[in-house]
């Protein structure tokens, strides 16, 4: 028995964001079959599950590309951005959709709600071709939209990107955290506090990254930020004094892709913070007033062994997004109790998945080699001693990880006899600053060793046979530098890929990423031309596939062209597919069915093994 494409497809991603609404539970979901629209809905008081968002509506933005937090409930209405327009809409659930910003070329994100008004992030010029352009402006401030539809205003004008507004529980203050090029968010940004009827904002926290803050009292926040190399949670006074509350070599903090994440969330003077490595991310309630060694965490995590950046607390109620290596993500709530009280009862409020026979789901081992840590996904065929093909697993970011739990797409391979290894390189987050550093001016040289030590080590110790590779985005540029840089790998896959840095293209938000991680233009133009798979696709270890949707305006289909042609060029065998309607991933249930059934032909044919269940994959060959 083995793990069908359209399985995969249809628990393919998880809930973005969550929230508590009055005696309700709201989160949205992913809706592969229907075009890949996110629907948001809500969990009744009785038990029912109910869309609120009306068919044919999603609930998406393109704010930095990436999107950030698409929509509230708010006193029993959904606030939502349109992935279509761009534009605010308000709708009770069953009702239209009316909008509350004008039909123009702007976008928003990271909603909050105070009072009669929505207080977001908006983007003017982004989107597709946003930040290609030089003569396109990309400009983005923090608006107040009144939801009685009369005009927004612009409230913060201060950083080129802002995310994270916050008004004070005194209604007289704003704070925000906001970044300017060339830095990341995860490289240094500005906690900033100003008055909210105008005037010059302080900067509160600086020299740091700040990812989340939430007001304490009129007068202090508790902000996650970094200047110790990990992510802890700091009480800032707005004298600028901090104090770190949670003294841990621990991440209570992640890379924000999406503006409007929360790693914490205060609740009856309790802090509801999710915590750990990139290996485990565990739940705690900090309980207690802070002493001078910090506070006391008691965790809740239960058997749910990673949360996702989405929490939402309401008294002793907190409801968040996790799984484990035995669950999908699903939606979860926790009674914490009184701060004397155990608490910490959970109740799963998503509607149950339907999975595969336990015995074809994988149970991740974590594994550290020469330092690179990595999770492991054996296959059965191992139980009997013999090496199997192996297929190393490359994430996205690059400044992101993978973490240990359930993945269908993961089983869709071990479920056939084909080993996986997921490996979070040196770059990657959950480890402290120090580790994501090691990328710094090395993409393409770290991220490649780190991943041959990996295979080399599948290899050496008899795992495997032989190793593939295969990653989307920058996951997709480490595996293709890997197959011209190494000659481990027999072959790799790579999802709408960067293949040749010099000539990458991007939105307004990445467009001077490349400065930290290789190094700026034109001073360190060499390192370009040594990195690029392009230039080395005569080097190529084994053959290609190469995957794009023809809407991607993070990394333009021209990436996986260009190798293409480079491998053609020099002799080398390649596969190119193409998905018209996709952006930078894959949301269309046919597109990951199909995606996922060319990769099983390829591996087929690289390693070896016939593969009738799925169409046949030819691969090109060039002179």
């Amino acid at each position: 028995m083995t793990i069908k494409a359209v399985d995969v497809a249809r628990m393919d991603d998880r809930p973005l964001w969550v929230e508590i609404s009055g005696n309700e539970a709201w989160w949205d979901e992913p809706r592969p079959h229907e075009g890949g629209r996110r629907c948001v809905v809500r969990r009744t008081a009785d038990g029912r599950i109910e869309d609120v968002l009306p068919a044919g509506w999603n609930a998406r933005n393109r704010v930095m590309e990436y999107g950030g937090r698409s929509w509230r409930a708010h006193r029993g209405r959904l606030i939502f951005t349109e992935w279509t327009d761009g534009r605010l809409y308000v709708c009770s659930p069953g009702g239209d959709p009316v909008p509350l910003t004008p039909p123009d070329e702007a976008h928003y994100a990271d909603l909050v709600v105070r009072d009669d008004e929505v207080w977001c992030v908006r983007e003017i010029g982004g989107g597709p071709g946003g930040g290609q352009d030089a003569e396109r402006v990309v400009e983005r401030d923090i608006v107040a939209v009144p939801l009685d539809g009369s005009p927004l205003r612009s409230v913060i004008k201060s950083h080129h990107f802002l995310m994270n507004p916050r008004i004070s529980p005194d209604g007289r203050q704003i704070a925000y955290i906001g970044w300017n090029h060339p830095d990341m968010p995860w490289d240094a940004t500005e906690l900033c506090v100003a008055p909210i009827e105008g005037g010059p904002h302080r900067v509160v926290v600086g020299g740091a990254a700040t990812v989340q803050a939430e007001w304490r009292d009129a007068d202090s926040l508790y902000a996650v930020t970094d200047p110790t190399g990990w992510w802890n949670i700091h009480l800032v006074g707005l004298d600028g004094t901090t104090r770190n509350l949670t003294p841990l070599a621990l991440e209570f903090g992640d890379a924000p892709w999406k503006i409007g994440s929360t790693f914490f969330a205060v609740s009856d003077g309790r802090i509801v913070a999710m915590y750990g490595t990139a290996d485990e991310r565990r739940m705690g309630v900090l309980d207690r007033p802070p002493g001078p060694r910090g506070a006391s965490i008691r965790d809740i995590a239960g058997d749910h062994t990673f949360w996702a950046p989405t929490l939402s607390a309401d008294g002793a109620n907190v409801v968040g997004v996790a799984a484990s290596p035995h669950r999908p993500y699903e939606v979860v709530r926790i009674d914490l109790g009184g701060p004397d009280e155990g608490g910490g009862t959970r109740e799963v409020l998503s509607a149950p998945k339907a999975l595969p026979p336990a015995g074809l789901l994988p149970v991740p081992e974590p594994v550290t080699v020469d330092g690179v840590h990595a999770h492991l996904y054996p296959p059965p065929a191992e139980e009997t001693g013999r090496p199997a093909p192996y297929v190393l697993f490359v994430h996205g970011g690059p400044t992101g990880s993978v973490a240990p739990v359930l993945d269908l797409e993961v089983a869709y391979f071990t479920s056939r006899g084909i080993g996986v290894v997921r490996v979070n390189y040196g770059g990657s987050t959950g480890y402290g600053r120090a580790y994501r550093e090691r990328l710094r001016h090395n993409w393409g040289v770290v991220d490649v060793r780190d991943c041959e030590t990996v295979a080399r080590w599948l290899l050496r110790t008899g795992r495997a046979e032989k190793v593939a590779i295969r990653g989307g985005s920058a996951g997709g540029w480490t595996s293709l530098a890997a197959l011209t840089h190494s000659d481990v790998f027999c072959g790799a896959v790579s999802f709408y890929g960067i293949s040749d840095p010099e000539g990458w293209e991007t939105h307004d938000f990445e467009s001077r990423y490349l400065e930290g991680l290789i190094g700026p233009l034109p001073e360190t133009r060499q390192r370009y031309l040594d990195r690029s798979p392009i230039r080395h696709a005569a080097a190529a270890s084994g053959p290609a596939l190469l995957m794009h949707g023809l809407e991607d305006a993070v990394v333009y289909p021209s990436q996986s062209e260009r190798f293409a042609a480079a491998l053609a060029e020099h002799g080398g065998r390649w596969a190119y597919l193409t998905f018209p309607g996709e952006q930078h991933g894959w949301r269309r249930e046919e597109t990951i069915v199909a995606a996922l059934e060319a990769e099983l032909a390829f591996y087929g044919l690289i390693f070896g093994f016939p593969t009738p269940e799925v169409p046949p994959l030819t691969l090109q060959e060039g002179r």
